[in-house]
């Protein structure tokens, strides 16, 4: 402490000194020529006439602080965490506040154990949000239920710094003692929420539960009530379902509004993090769009670091952590592109064999769950009296979907069939962690499919298997290759296989740089563009129809659920 304090009044040399930096101050909204002194991990001094064992020359160019993902699943990018942090320090992530609610359903406490353990010693902070909803809701089924004592061990542990997103808001606020028990059991930490299109007072029976944030905001007005009652507003924009210009407004209207909200992904995948990329990306959407820069950056760093009561960042001031990026330019402007970047005072060096070096364990208990039982097309074959069913309408941009009725489609004999006219696919859903061979199935539109399937491990959030499709037997060939391979994606026509994407991790994930993983999700997409899909991110989205508990209908092993209308649904209408 000694030495740290004499660093601050400048009496002995810095460790590191960053000279000439036109440092962005989320504090007073301004540019600020100084000097940044470091020691060891933290902010000695900001200043002028810092003297330090190594200078680095910031030659005029801005110095912002160290960014921060204030939601985000990492499994849905298909890395391991080292692999993705490896990916977004470069763009000048330095924290991110992940929900592990994937892995956790797929292979149960186990699987979060491997995300903490794997997302230790590197270039960025991975601070867990406990998986408040495994599973999501009642009808759905994951490898095993996470209770309250669960929950409660994972904070015992220190395995959780945040309750994650609390999904099943019926539960909430109708006061289902289980998930009540779950927030009662995570104490006095952050709870993060999960809120799509709840209003009124069933927002203040949510909000009742000290629930304080919601990332599912899909209009503006909705982001106004929910601001008015307190809530902290996450601005979702994800691969698939982009919200910032959506619901920007909300931060022009008065950019005192940016003190309680923020930017997050949510769901992205490596793909769009090569392309796009990650908080940077945010930052250069915001300023396009005309909003303050500074007000822009306040958003991916101090309000996630203040809502996250992460003291020790979201600033560039002294006491705080050493991590800092320069830009290449002495403007934060609609080009932000990120040029250097310290974690803890130490620049960050792209190291592309970081994601080698993890623990193995998960892959083999992964396969310690054969799945044999799997349905044949005389079995998904359905017939029915009536002259309609409920179809899921799938809107591409929007995490949402709508319960259609429409007019049956039968084959020759009788049974209900695709409609690929009309863009209506068969979608099969088959439980694939405890070996039931328990499976449902229904119609979507909207995907575009022709001909051939699509298939899935990725399956929000009990990730079963999911596969839409034209045909039967090409619907049956995707199920069998996914169960062959253990989970992961796929491609087929009739009996043949096109093109397959291994997720060797609990079928979400895999050992694997990111550029591997997006030239080969490419192809993987193109193939499902040769059978007629034109929707961007397409596996994400087939994912998001098993999700119970976001309007309207989804599907999952159970069946047709709609949370809004109360949970299971008749394939045919009434």
């Amino acid at each position: 402490m000694n030495k740290f304090l004499a660093t601050a009044r400048g009496e002995i040399p810095a460790e590191l000194v960053i000279k000439n930096a036109r440092i962005a101050n989320v504090f007073s909204r301004e540019y600020e020529l100084a000097d940044v002194a470091v020691y060891q991990n933290k902010i000695a001094g900001v200043g002028q006439n810092y003297d330090g064992v190594e200078i680095f020359d910031a030659q005029g160019a801005v110095l912002i602080p160290g960014m921060i993902d204030g939601h985000i699943h990492i499994e849905d990018t298909f890395m391991i965490p080292p692999a993705f942090a490896d990916t977004v320090a470069q763009m000048g992530t330095s924290a991110v506040m992940a929900d592990p609610h994937e892995i956790s359903n797929a292979l149960g406490i186990a699987g979060l154990e491997y995300m903490f353990k794997s997302g230790l010693n590197l270039p960025i902070d991975i601070f867990w949000g406990a998986p408040s909803c495994v599973p999501a809701s009642e009808f759905e089924t994951p490898f095993e239920e996470l209770d309250m004592l669960s929950i409660k061990n994972m904070f015992d542990k220190n395995l959780c710094q945040h309750l994650g997103e609390v999904m099943n808001f019926p539960a909430v606020i109708n006061g289902d003692p289980d998930v009540w028990g779950k927030i009662t059991a995570a104490g006095n930490v952050p709870l993060t929420g999960h809120a799509p299109n709840v209003t009124g007072k069933n927002l203040n029976a949510y909000l009742s539960s000290g629930i304080s944030s919601d990332h599912e905001c899909n209009d503006l007005n909705e982001a106004r009530e929910k601001l008015s009652r307190g809530m902290w507003i996450m601005i979702r924009e994800g691969a698939s379902f982009p919200n910032l210009k959506i619901l920007l407004p909300l931060i022009f209207e008065n950019e005192l509004n940016a003190a309680r909200c923020m930017v997050v992904s949510d769901d992205i995948t490596a793909r769009y993090l090569l392309e796009t990329g990650h908080m940077d990306a945010k930052m250069r959407i915001m300023i396009e769009a005309g909003l303050n820069p500074f007000t822009a950056l306040r958003m991916v760093t101090l309000s996630p670091a203040e809502y996250f009561r992460l003291y020790d960042r979201g600033g560039i001031a002294p006491g705080r952590l050493a991590d800092f990026a320069l830009l290449d330019s002495d403007e934060m402007n609609a080009s932000f592109k990120i040029k250097h970047v310290w974690k803890n005072g130490r620049k960050v060096i792209k190291n592309s064999n970081l994601f080698t070096n993890v623990l193995n364990e998960i892959p083999d208990l992964a396969s310690d769950i054969k799945i044999t039982r799997i349905p044949t097309e005389e079995q998904i074959k359905i017939k029915s009296s009536g002259d309609f069913i409920n179809v899921i309408g799938v809107t591409e941009g929007t995490v949402l979907t709508k319960m259609l009725t429409l007019k049956i489609n039968r084959d020759k004999n009788g049974y209900i069939a695709p409609d690929l006219e009309n863009d209506i696919a068969k979608i099969v859903v088959l439980e694939r962690h405890r070996n039931t061979g328990n499976f449902s199935v229904g119609f979507v539109k909207g995907l575009g499919i022709k001909k051939g399937a699509v298939g899935s491990s990725v399956a929000h959030d009990a990730h079963n298997f999911v596969v839409a499709g034209a045909d039967d037997k090409s619907i049956i060939t995707a199920l069998n290759k996914l169960a062959e391979m253990g989970g992961g994606l796929v491609v087929t026509e009739g009996e043949n296989l096109i093109s397959s994407f291994p997720l060797q991790i609990g079928g979400l994930m895999r050992f694997a740089s990111p550029e591997k993983i997006s030239s080969d999700l490419i192809l993987l997409e193109n193939c499902a563009a040769d059978i007629g899909i034109k929707i961007k991110h397409p596996f994400m989205v087939l994912s998001f129809l098993c999700l119970s508990v976001i309007p309207e209908l989804r599907i999952t092993d159970k069946g047709y659920i709609d949370i809004s209308r109360g949970g299971l649904q008749n394939l045919t209408a009434r």
